[in-house]
């Protein structure tokens, strides 16, 4: 399959959890398709976008390695995500990520992301959480942030800073994250 492809069944893509990983092995059976999807996840386009951040997710949950040729362009590209249902996915694999570098201590993802992917990360994460996101892309990003204030110490104060200035004018689902959040970093300092 190729790019222009893989574009065209984009419009045969929908929501449903069948649908998603029928093209997600589709992907998955063809590593080759992982950067065309990702190029198609940051073009912008209102329709393919999300859609193709969709079957992202749900490849890279499947096998993570698949991305692992393709990380520099995939956190250089965070920061051009638009599209609020192209975002949620590719927020949470970024989640997925941070987690297994920082609390999992996958070994693997130790040696793959670097200081400058790090960056790029806290970047993405920080202006996901001052713009005007939904509340998952919010979440996911403090919960990221969460675990790169361990390495890096003025993360921490930076977001307990957002996320009081924020709390009251948010969702109960991001009040809740924001509790647990600012409960571990508490706990960190003792």
């Amino acid at each position: 399959m190729t790019k222009d492809q893989l574009f065209k069944e984009l419009d045969y893509v929908n929501a449903t959890r069948e649908c998603r990983a029928k093209y997600a092995t589709i992907v998955a059976s063809n590593p080759s398709l992982i950067r065309p999807l990702l190029e198609i996840v940051f073009a912008g386009d209102r329709k393919k976008s999300p859609r193709a951040s969709w079957i992202f997710e749900f490849v890279f949950k499947d096998d993570a390695k698949i991305l692992f040729p393709h990380l520099d362009y995939f956190f250089e590209n965070l920061k051009t995500l638009q599209i609020d249902s192209a975002t949620r996915p590719c927020v949470k694999v970024v989640e997925l990520l941070i987690e297994s570098y920082y609390k999992e201590k996958n070994p693997t993802v130790i040696n793959l992301i670097t200081a400058k992917h790090k960056e790029q990360i806290i970047e993405a994460c920080f202006d996901w959480l001052i713009r005007d996101e939904k509340v998952a892309v919010k979440v996911y990003s403090m919960n990221s942030l969460y675990f790169l204030g361990m390495e890096f110490d003025w993360i921490h104060p930076e977001l307990k800073t957002i996320i009081e200035r924020d709390y009251h004018s948010h969702s109960a689902g991001f009040k809740a994250k924001s509790r647990h959040i600012l409960k571990w970093m508490s706990k960190l300092k003792q």
